[in-house]
């Protein structure tokens, strides 16, 4: 009795912490690839494939529990976005809000 006491507990904290995350509200999917370690004006920062375009960008949020420097890549997230173009560069990207992608 008292192990489907725990259970039902554990089920409903994790459709909880499910429904907080809301997956969903996020704009795109997107595959961080690595660091970017071209030499060039428009490159540098971490580049990420989103629909059928690679961008760049230089951080991510503070609190998103992503630390780019301990991940395995390629790592696969949701995100909100905008363009930035970083000095003068098309392909840079600002990230406004990101979550890993399980």
């Amino acid at each position: 009795m008292k192990l489907r006491i725990v259970v039902a507990i554990g089920i409903i904290i994790g459709l909880a912490y499910c429904k907080d995350k809301n997956y969903d509200d996020y704009q795109s999917r997107g595959k961080i690839t690595g660091p970017d370690l071209g030499m060039c004006i428009c490159c540098g920062g971490w580049k990420i494939a989103i629909d059928d375009a690679t961008y760049n960008f230089d951080s991510i949020p503070s609190g998103s529990a992503i630390n780019l420097e301990k991940e395995t890549f390629p790592l696969y997230v949701k995100l909100n976005w905008e363009m930035s173009g970083i000095n003068r560069c098309p392909k840079w990207i600002t990230i406004q809000k990101i979550v890993k992608e399980y």
